[in-house]
């Protein structure tokens, strides 16, 4: 049989078998736009496969990413071209990805494309820091879009609507039911390693819900009250106490549990000046402990950010005033933090810096060799950084330490050659783990805070410590599976998984009664510092402390909830908060 006889043989049997293909022509060869097509999917199929994780998140990417393809062909009827300009985008997502993680330790969320873009600061902060890596994304997308122009002009394949649209539908049916399979967006999923795509792709829901509502912020509409004023100076009536405020990693008391077997002489770790032991109401079980830090040192709810809230303290970097160091070094108080990780750890170090607290000594500037070190390893460089300090300044010394020992995993035990009370004979072997190393928090302090009276005999000390969240160790008493992470663990926010406490300490000084509330929610813990150090509180910080009065110490769950919404307008109305 003769060529003739088969002029165009794939043309004359596709409109039989594929009458939805047809070909018009274009520069390149209808095989070779397929074969283009195969490796393409080929590719996207494997980094899904291979850097998306478990099954049902590979899914949910996989999904998203083909009703993209869906979706553009539906416009264009080009398949090439569309799964070509997808992949880019996925690239695109990945690479950029993989910078910000590199410096921020953060990945890419879709709110960053309104947040960078609305900045103009936040585009010179790139440009002047991270120029290459922004010319690199700038080039990558010159090249998307050179690419994607030749690709839609030698594009030689056309798909029927009909056949888009039933893949659009059957992909987007798909990914629903592969993001309730896969369940909520872990807090942590921002930060890990790989899963880039799929951590993008879900970040498009809160991203929508902020558009909306036209602001990160849970606020009013207006409120009528004027705003606030932040004082020039702060004029103590003496020199105001040294404080310490301790970040306690993963402490609850165990009073909290009534059936628990543990021994007694931890109660007293727990209780203030006043002999009491004070409930405080955090917003994360197990993990996330940045949500607390931001609610401690912002005064601000992390839930009034509705679905945005694990990525606050990058978000808010340069928008919050008026925060507690702010409030401190206003009064004279020089500020320093010691920090358990890497203080780039979820762009910590950064929020720090913008909050008023830029002298950071992390695990490396402390000379940790690992990021749980003993407690007594964080005081012990607190108390030379005093030294040094009282030795050559009269000023005020704001200390924030956060402390690492007590933090997850639980099935091994920490420094096993320390002889201390665990749980008793009936406990779970994690939660027995964790009073072994809340001995040791107990101990340390205990050691730290009779160190502070002997070495500074003629200084004041004003020390509150508390609990960022509860550990994971205590999921079987709250009634869950002891094989779920944290982060499944899901809680209201009046759970009694959310108890942790707080206790308000001192040393050569007397602090003023602490506030008479059943439970104080975490977002009040600074204003209660400052009124504990005898300081003037600025006009936001005494509506802080009259709303916890009408609230009762509830601040998100305040039963008049228009009172908190009215003190967010009034906040941003102020210019306290940028809540774009």
């Amino acid at each position: 049989m003769s060529s003739e006889s088969f002029p165009n043989t794939r043309a004359a049997y596709l409109p039989r078998y594929l009458p939805w293909l047809r070909t018009t022509g274009g520069p390149i060869a209808l095989p070779v736009a397929w074969t283009a097509i195969a490796v393409i999917a080929a590719g996207l199929s494997y980094y899904h496969y291979y850097y998306e994780g478990w099954g049902e998140n590979i899914a949910f990417a996989a999904s998203v990413t083909a009703a993209q393809v869906a979706a553009l062909a539906l416009i264009t009827r080009r398949l090439l071209f569309s799964i070509a300009v997808v992949a880019c985008l996925v690239a695109m997502i990945v690479i950029a990805s993989d910078v910000k993680r590199h410096y921020f330790e953060m990945v890419l969320h879709a709110y960053d494309i309104v947040f960078y873009l609305t900045s103009w600061s936040t585009l010179s902060f790139l440009w002047v820091d991270h120029k290459a890596a922004l010319l690199a994304i700038l080039a990558s997308v010159a090249a998307t879009g050179i690419t994607a122009s030749l690709i839609y002009r030698i594009d030689p394949t056309r798909l029927s609507r009909n056949v888009s649209t039933a893949a659009l539908v059957l992909f987007t049916a798909s990914a629903l039911w592969a993001s309730n399979a896969k369940g909520e967006r872990r807090n942590t999923l921002f930060f890990w390693d790989h899963l880039y795509v799929s951590s993008f792709y879900s970040s498009w829901s809160e991203t929508f819900e902020t558009l909306v509502k036209g602001q990160l912020l849970d606020a009013a509409p207006s409120q009528a009250a004027p705003v606030f004023k932040i004082p020039a100076d702060c004029d103590p009536a003496e020199k105001p106490p040294h404080i310490i405020l301790i970040h306690q990693e993963s402490v609850v008391p165990p009073s909290l549990f009534p059936g628990l077997q543990y021994d007694r002489s931890l109660d007293s770790f727990f209780q203030s000046l006043d002999g009491r032991m004070h409930r405080l109401r955090v917003e994360t079980y197990g993990g996330a402990s940045w949500l607390t830090e931001f609610s401690v040192l912002t005064g601000v709810s992390t839930y009034s950010f509705g679905g945005m809230r694990p990525f606050v303290q990058s978000l808010m970097q340069g928008k919050v005033r008026d925060t507690l160091p702010q409030s401190l070094a206003r009064c004279g108080y020089h500020n320093s933090v010691f920090y358990p990780v890497p203080k780039d750890f979820v762009s910590n170090g950064r929020f720090y810096a913008a909050v008023g607290m830029p002298e950071i000594f992390d695990y490396k500037a402390q000379g940790a060799k690992r990021f749980n070190e003993r407690d007594a390893f964080y005081y012990n460089n607190a108390l030379d950084r005093l030294a040094r300090h009282v030795a050559g300044s009269r000023q005020p010394l704001f200390t924030f330490i956060l402390t690492s020992a007590t933090h997850l995993p639980y099935n091994t035990p920490y420094e096993p050659e320390v002889k201390v009370p665990g749980g008793g004979p009936d406990s779970d072997p994690e939660m027995s783990e964790y009073l072994r190393r809340l001995a040791m928090a107990k101990m340390d302090y205990d050691a730290f805070r009779a160190d502070l009276a002997r070495r500074f005999p003629n200084e004041r000390f004003l020390i509150i410590h508390y609990g960022d969240h509860q550990p994971v160790a205590t999921r079987i008493l709250l009634g869950f599976d002891g094989k779920l992470a944290a982060e499944d663990v899901k809680m209201t926010p009046e759970s009694l998984g959310l108890l942790t406490y707080y206790r308000v300490d001192a040393i050569n000084y007397e602090p003023p009664p602490l506030p008479d509330v059943d439970t104080l929610e975490v977002p009040y813990l600074g204003a209660v510092l400052l009124h504990s150090a005898g300081l003037p509180l600025s006009d936001a910080n005494r509506e802080r402390m009259r709303l916890m009065s009408v609230c009762d110490g509830r601040y998100y769950t305040c039963r008049d909830k228009d009172q908190i919404l009215s003190f967010h307008r009034r906040l941003i109305d102020s210019g306290l908060i940028e809540a774009r």
